[in-house]
């Protein structure tokens, strides 16, 4: 299932190995649908750590649900799974005298590539573990953009007409009027 309230995705699944490239693919879709491409490596790398962890020690089953909520200027990034044991942090961390070691830094990297992140029971039967980005400031657009007059022309008669530019509204958006009236034409 997923769903999306604004900024808010759920994603319910099986922890396995095919399973975890197509949440990578849901949650950088949604971070492109929010104009925050800034994070997606972040977040597609904890998010992946965080589900493989669920199919290497969650107990009794590999169910578990990813949220992903943005929240003013931070991206929460969570999964909830069905077991109650909460990560050792102790022997979590990979042996600093096994440079070799092809597993045990998942937490590690969550820690190093978060602003925050940890561990909570959620009720009887399951934990939440998640971390935090900064996301980045919105774009400003240094310039204002010109204003367009539609039905506007440069032809006819008035185009002759020398034009002066007077304020008119908000600062920096110029009106361009005739500065000369021309006489009545009679027929």
């Amino acid at each position: 299932m997923i769903s999306e309230p604004s900024r808010y995705c759920t994603v319910e699944l099986q922890a396995l190995p095919s399973r975890i490239g197509q949440v990578r693919r849901i949650v950088s879709a949604h971070l492109r649908h929010w104009q925050l491409d800034a994070l997606i490596d972040h977040a597609t790398l904890g998010v992946t750590e965080l589900l493989t962890n669920v199919h290497q020690h969650a107990q009794p089953d590999k169910a578990c649900t990813v949220e992903v909520e943005l929240l003013l200027d931070r991206l929460t990034v969570s999964v909830r799974d069905n077991d109650p044991r909460i990560p050792d942090l102790v022997t979590e961390r990979p042996d600093p005298t096994d440079e070799f070691a092809t597993s045990g830094r998942g937490l590690a990297i969550i820690d190093a590539m978060s602003e925050s992140w940890g561990v909570r029971p959620h009720g009887d039967a399951g934990k939440v573990v998640w971390f935090t980005l900064q996301a980045p400031a919105p774009s400003v657009d240094p310039a204002p953009r010109a204003r367009v007059v539609h039905g506007a022309t440069t032809v006819g008669p008035f185009a002759d007409l020398p034009m002066e530019t007077i304020p008119f509204g908000l600062p920096n958006e110029p009106v361009r009027t005739p500065a000369t009236a021309r006489p009545a034409l009679t027929s």
